[in-house]
């Protein structure tokens, strides 16, 4: 997984220590979340969650990435328990940072809830703080989603 060279090259653990193949997003829009269940924007479940509900059936798949397991009965998946920086962070962390840096070029997340968005191609559109809340990413999100895809080559 340390290989990966693009997003759907990734493959991480959901929380049932299964294989989660980032394969299964290609043509979807993807908003990954490191999630955490202590933290005073712990309360942004709730907006991810609408965002989810609001706009599963038209391609976006919203991914938790937690600290604990608790996932607050969200319907989106939470993956496992991964760290997001240091020499054991998550090589989908690992490829999100170096896709997309933060404030002055800065890769180390800085806090619990970062959102990556990732267009439908697996490119790393946005990054966002963790001050953002996921009710403002509607735009940019319903942007992704009516960008004409062009249709995947079979293999």
């Amino acid at each position: 997984m340390s290989s990966a060279t693009t997003f759907y090259d990734l493959a991480p653990l959901d929380s049932g220590n299964q294989v989660y193949d980032f394969n299964q997003l290609k043509g979807k829009v993807v908003l990954v979340v490191n999630v955490a269940s202590k933290c005073g924007f712990t309360p942004q479940y709730e907006g991810l969650e609408k965002l989810h509900e609001k706009y599963k059936d038209q391609g976006l798949e919203v991914l938790g990435f937690p600290d604990q397991r608790v996932n607050y009965g969200v319907k989106f998946p939470v993956l496992a328990k991964i760290d997001v920086n240091g020499d054991n962070a998550s090589p989908v962390y690992k490829w999100l940072k170096n896709e997309k840096a933060g404030l002055l070029g800065m890769k180390l997340i800085k806090w619990n809830y970062e959102k990556f968005l990732v267009s439908r191609e697996g490119k790393v559109v946005e990054r966002y703080a963790s001050t953002t809340k996921p009710e403002s990413l509607t735009s940019a999100i319903e942007k992704e989603l009516n960008k004409d895809t062009p249709p995947r080559a079979e293999l």
